[in-house]
C-alpha cells in the first residue's frame, strides 16, 4: 500500500482546555494505529506532547481528510464527551470541493450500510444506499460555484452531518451525482482505489481525480462544556485553497 505520510514535526493544537484537545490533522495521516506496523499517527504525536496523561481520540477522520479531531485529556473527560457524542451534542461541519455545480442548499436523507452485507463488493469498507440500511442525514449549502480553464464545474460545500456514519459525506454526495474532488473509492470508478493501492499516485490516476487526496476538510467543531460555548474553526488547508484559487468564479 503506498500512501505517503506527511513529513512535519509540529503538533497543530487549535484549542487546548485542562479536559481536552482540539488538534488540526493534516491529511495522509492516521488518527490512531490499524496494525502493528510501527506507522506513526495522531495519537501517537499527541501523547507525546502530554505524557502521562490518558489521552482519547472523540471523534476520528480518514486517513484522507484533514481538520479538527477532539481529544480528551482523562478518562471522566473521555465518558462526557462520548456520551455528548451519542446524543449528537458535538456539532462538526466540513468544507468540501465537489464535481459538478451543486444545489444552493439540500438536506440528503438516504439510508447507508456496508455494500458487502447486501451483495458482492469488490472493496469490503466501500459504504453506499441501501434502503434497508442505517438512517442518515447530511446538510449541505453551497458556498461557491467556480470553473477551470475547460469549463469543468466545482463547488465549494458547507456540510453538516445530523448522523455519523461511515464515509457518509462522501456517500451521500455521489448518490446526488456530486462526488468528492479526489475520492479514489466513490469518485469517477472505484478503480481508482484498487490502482492506488497497488501503484500508489500516477498521471493516470492524476487525470481521472484531479488531486491526489479527497477534498474534504473537518473545519468546525461546537459544543457546550461545563456551561461555556465551545466553537472552533480551522481554515481550507493549503493544498485545498491552492486548487481552489485556481478556478474562475462563476456567478450562482
Amino acid at each position: 500500500m503506498m500512501w505517503s505520510t506527511p513529513a512535519f514535526t509540529d503538533l497543530q493544537i487549535v484549542h487546548q482546555h485542562v479536559d481536552w484537545l482540539l488538534v488540526n490533522k493534516p491529511a495522509n495521516f492516521l488518527v490512531h494505529p490499524t496494525r502493528p506496523d510501527g506507522t506513526r499517527t495522531l495519537i501517537d504525536q499527541v501523547r507525546e506532547h502530554f505524557p502521562g496523561e490518558t489521552l482519547s481520540i472523540i471523534n476520528r477522520l480518514d486517513r484522507e481528510t484533514s481538520g479538527l479531531v477532539l481529544i480528551s485529556r482523562h478518562s471522566e473527560a473521555a465518558s462526557m464527551l462520548g456520551k455528548m457524542t451519542i446524543a449528537r451534542q458535538i456539532k462538526k461541519s466540513y468544507l468540501s470541493i465537489v464535481c459538478g455545480k451543486a444545489p444552493a442548499a439540500a438536506t440528503i436523507l438516504s439510508r447507508l450500510d456496508r455494500l458487502s452485507h447486501h451483495g458482492p463488493s469488490r472493496i469490503y469498507v466501500k459504504q453506499g444506499v441501501i434502503p434497508t440500511g442505517y438512517s442518515s442525514v447530511t446538510r449541505f449549502r453551497r458556498l461557491e460555484h467556480r470553473q477551470d480553464a475547460s469549463g469543468k464545474s466545482y463547488s465549494l460545500l458547507d456540510i453538516g452531518l445530523e448522523t455519523g456514519r461511515l464515509h457518509q459525506i462522501r456517500v451521500h454526495l455521489q448518490h446526488i451525482g456530486h462526488t468528492v474532488v479526489g475520492d479514489k473509492l466513490y469518485g469517477p470508478d472505484d478503480q481508482c482505489y484498487l490502482d492506488f493501492i497497488e501503484q500508489g499516485w500516477t498521471e493516470n490516476l492524476a487525470q481521472k481525480l484531479v488531486l491526489p487526496r479527497q477534498a474534504l476538510h473537518a473545519y468546525r467543531s461546537g459544543f457546550s462544556w461545563k456551561d461555556h460555548l465551545v466553537r472552533v474553526e480551522t481554515p481550507l488547508p493549503q493544498d485545498l485553497q491552492a486548487f481552489w484559487d485556481s478556478l474562475t468564479m462563476v456567478p450562482s
